[in-house]
């Protein structure tokens, strides 16, 4: 393989040129981003950066100037992918330009979904660094009423550094909690105490039936929800998930469905192109968090030096979230009949450490501000599952 093309300049991407390297390819290798930044990392976007704690957009960066140098990559930033040919592995540029490459690493990402309907001014969703400054920057004008649509990890991010900006916080969800899905009803709802706590105001099980404005495209006044109520807001926050960057590829043959599906080992049915993070389903399966787009990088790309699968991707599903000065840190397999059982500290406290527990066995771990305790049974867990299997 002389030359592998590296769809998407983010973390999974980054991590991707990096197993490259890494693992002795020393050909061409081009990666293209359709956002004009190297590789950022994403999270401190939903909190230190909208707070002002993080400034430089420079402590954002994910590899340094050395590290970049090293990849010996070609970059090709503020480059959209526009469709791929999978038999001549021809990757179709914008501006009608096309690159050929031997190989083809996936990593497109995910972008926000948005609300149906016209989106009045202050109205934001967050994903890029242009997101975070636009949203910054009317937050950093003087208090406001912001309502945060969407409960999950973004949305709670970002209310609880809306709040600690000072500004008037109202978060809509349409769940009767937030969170069950990942954590189960009592732990959830310990999690979104949170928020009440810190005076912000979380209402679940409605959805949003529009924004109002001050007629003619004017500025957001307001959210009107499904049950007929109406919140005045200035600012409003989109955070209702996302949506893989598959569209480029419809055409392409390659099988689509809620991301692009491959493997255990991020192989898709052509063995010269692979998918990692949050784009890719793998083995049915598709994950949206940081270490997942981390690790599947280094076995995708050993399967596709080698032209086939040798290894899977194993490793222990882990997640973690910032709030209202609280790290909440997950790591496990939950299914819906598992038992959480507090083993360390007391949610009152809003500090400790509880086990997920099936037929006698933990299958999970959640903490609160525990992270010494949660990182060594998460490492007794992570013995059992090996990452690699060949």
């Amino acid at each position: 393989m002389k030359s592998v093309a590296v769809i998407g300049a983010s973390l999974a991407g980054l991590y991707a040129a990096r197993a490259l390297r890494a693992q002795g390819f020393d050909g061409r290798l081009v990666i293209v981003g359709a956002e004009h930044h190297r590789p950022y990392d994403r999270p401190p976007l939903s909190k230190g950066f909208l707070t002002g704690a993080t400034t430089d957009q420079g402590q954002l960066a994910l590899a340094d100037a050395e590290e970049i140098a090293e990849l010996d990559a070609e970059w090709l930033l503020g480059t959209r992918a526009t469709g791929l040919d999978t038999r001549g592995r021809a990757v179709l540029l914008n501006g009608g330009r096309s690159l050929t490459t031997d190989g083809v690493v996936i990593a497109t990402g995910a972008g926000p979904r948005h609300l149906p309907g016209p989106a009045p001014t202050g109205t934001h969703t967050l994903r890029t660094l242009e997101d975070a400054q636009a949203l910054r920057a009317e937050l950093v004008r003087g208090p406001v009423r912001v309502v945060v649509i969407g409960g999950g990890f973004i949305g709670a991010e970002v209310a609880s550094s809306c709040a600690a900006l000072g500004h008037h916080v109202t978060v809509v969800e349409a769940a009767p909690l937030p969170l069950v899905p990942q954590l189960g009803d009592t732990m959830a709802e310990i999690c979104a105490a949170l928020h009440a706590d810190h005076g912000v105001t979380l209402l679940t099980g409605t959805g949003v039936a529009r924004l109002h404005d001050g007629g003619a495209g004017n500025r957001v006044t307001g959210v009107e929800l499904a049950d007929g109520r109406l919140l005045p807001a200035e600012v409003v926050v989109v955070g209702v998930g996302v949506r893989p960057h598959t569209a480029w590829l419809e055409g392409s043959g390659l099988p689509l469905d809620d991301g692009v599906c491959c493997d255990a080992g991020g192989v898709t049915p052509q063995p010269r192109i692979v998918a990692v993070g949050d784009v890719a389903r793998v083995d049915g399966t598709r994950a949206e968090h940081w270490t997942s787009a981390t690790e599947q990088a280094t076995v995708a790309i050993r399967n596709l030096l080698a032209g086939r699968t040798v290894a899977v991707h194993r490793s222990l599903p882990y997640f973690w979230s910032d709030q209202y000065g609280v790290r909440i840190q997950f790591a496990g397999r939950r299914l819906p009949g598992d038992t959480p059982r507090i083993v360390e500290g007391s949610p009152d406290d809003r500090s400790f450490l509880a086990c997920y527990e099936r037929d006698g066995k933990t299958t999970a771990v959640l903490a609160l501000n525990r992270p010494r305790p949660f990182m060594r049974l998460r490492r007794e867990l992570a013995r059992a599952t090996q990452p690699v299997t060949t």
